[in-house]
């Protein structure tokens, strides 16, 4: 696995952690068929977002963002599956599918980015055939202030940025998947 050689925490500042499960998705397992992209041609695979359920995250949080990040693709810069930024802080759980290209699984106020494959949404793992396997990191972003102050036309990279001096924990769950 190419995790020593290309960490996506290293350049970040430490903060709190704070716990998140699922029933769809755990810790240094494979990923499920459902999270798994049809639409990039994965037999089975059906883009469906996994249930995520978090608690204990540090006093402050006034909503959260979720990102859903492979960095092990070949691109240079990794592969956003998802984004989805002011999520209210009396929001904990998202349900299986919530990030549907539609958004109506999501709370109120919540609003999902282009994943890296031009679509609002989730968007499955594909990695390449005999690139070895790849890590999914899913991730809740416990944040101190309501709204990130970006627009539904931004990238991943850029909530991230503007996520970096707000960011007060973060919640982790990092899956594996190879073809």
């Amino acid at each position: 696995m190419k995790n020593e050689q290309n960490n996506p925490f290293a350049r970040l500042p430490e903060v709190a952690s704070f716990n998140m499960t699922s029933s769809d998705i755990s810790e240094n397992n494979v990923l499920s068929t459902p999270q798994l992209s049809g639409k990039f041609g994965v037999e089975g695979g059906q883009d469906i977002s996994p249930e995520l359920r978090w608690s204990g995250a540090p006093v402050g949080t006034k909503s959260y963002a979720v990102t859903v990040y492979d960095p092990d693709a070949p691109t240079g810069s990794g592969f956003w599956h998802w984004s989805v930024y002011n999520i209210p802080a009396n929001v904990t759980v998202l349900a299986t599918g919530a990030g549907s290209e539609e958004g109506t699984g999501l709370p109120n106020g919540a609003i999902q980015l282009k994943n890296d494959a031009s679509f609002t949404g989730f968007i499955g793992a594909a990695p390449p055939v005999g690139d070895g396997p790849h890590r999914y990191f899913f991730i809740v972003h416990a944040l101190d202030v309501e709204d990130i102050g970006i627009t539904a036309d931004a990238t991943p990279a850029f909530l991230g940025f503007n996520m970096l001096t707000h960011t007060l924990g973060r919640a982790v769950i990092m899956a594996t998947f190879e073809r």
